[in-house]
């Protein structure tokens, strides 16, 4: 057992933030809320045009977009019906399987999956066990976290192995 939980931390630190460094397109972008940083890219990649749809998956039932992001009238130009916030996923195997039926919806054929650069590991082997097989997943992960976070994100990826993928 420690061999396997082993392998997936190494797998986990081999992530590396990108979202400074390398620039992203595609039609949508699912940003997994949880922490700092992830929505405020994703709304970048909307400013910028780099995606015509930005998914925010995993938001608290009552919240508007104004309450995940206070900055959003900052923004000019952007529409909120560009913004899709998916409030049923409490996973990230339920933000995969909630975007996907998103993604279908509205017709993308491609995504950028933005997240922290520990999780991107777990949730983009998520992802690719939901999505069909020759689906586009584009990563773009935020730097966050510390040792701890990754050793608690290979603890899950390793549940996450034998349930998921």
């Amino acid at each position: 057992m420690i061999f396997f939980y082993i392998k997936e931390l190494k797998n986990v630190r081999l992530e590396k933030a990108t979202a400074w460094t390398e620039d992203a397109n595609a039609d949508c972008a699912v940003v997994l809320t949880g922490s700092r940083g992830r929505v405020k890219d994703g709304l970048s990649l909307l400013s910028r045009g780099s995606v015509r749809k930005l998914i925010l998956s995993g938001v608290f039932g009552k919240a508007s977009l104004r309450d995940i992001f206070p900055e959003w009238p900052y923004y000019g130009e952007l529409s909120q019906d560009d913004v899709i916030l998916e409030k049923f996923s409490q996973t990230t195997y339920g933000n995969a399987l909630q975007t996907l039926t998103v993604v279908e919806a509205l017709k993308c054929k491609d995504l950028v999956l933005v997240t922290s650069q520990p999780h991107m590991y777990r949730a983009l082997k998520t992802f690719e066990a939901i999505f069909p097989k020759n689906y586009r997943i584009v990563k773009r992960s935020v730097y966050a976290g510390d040792s701890f976070d990754e050793y608690v994100e290979a603890l899950k990826s390793l549940f996450y192995s034998v349930w998921v993928y």
